[in-house]
């Protein structure tokens, strides 16, 4: 039987040895704790950036937000689509959790609470564009 020249013995040493050390290299840097920081950061980023684009100063929402809450933005649920409730109070909760709750999250602080909110916010993001879950179950 041929093995048409490969075998342990041919195998290029500087590439295993290569290997064997970005190996070593990741398991003494990838800690539990280094390794959920950079989860929680790429979990948070996309929201903190839809949230900074809703403010333009400290509790000062911008038009855009408002208006896509009253008029563009609609909920796809069975019979529907409908129009948000109270969309100056639902662009400003969304502008706060979008900001806040990210902040939470990469602090680790009520870690579960914040990754909670952000999971409903994900689930009403759905509802709101339902073509767009490819994306959105990345965030969930």
């Amino acid at each position: 039987m041929t093995n048409h020249g490969w075998n342990a013995s041919t195998e290029p040493r500087g590439a295993a040895t290569l290997v064997e050390r970005v190996n070593a290299a990741l398991r003494t840097s990838a800690t539990p704790s280094l390794t959920q920081l950079v989860l929680r950061c790429a979990l948070a980023v996309p929201f903190w950036r839809s949230g900074v684009n809703k403010w333009d100063g400290f509790l000062q929402l911008n038009e855009v937000a408002v208006l896509l809450f009253s008029s563009e933005l609609k909920l796809h649920l069975p019979g529907g689509p409908y129009d948000f409730p109270a969309p100056g109070l639902v662009a400003f909760a969304s502008g706060s959790a979008e900001i806040l709750l990210p902040i939470l999250l990469v602090l680790g602080l009520v870690t579960r609470l914040a990754a909670f909110g952000l999971l409903v916010m994900t689930l009403v993001i759905q509802l709101t564009v339902p073509d767009g879950w490819p994306l959105h179950i990345t965030w969930a």
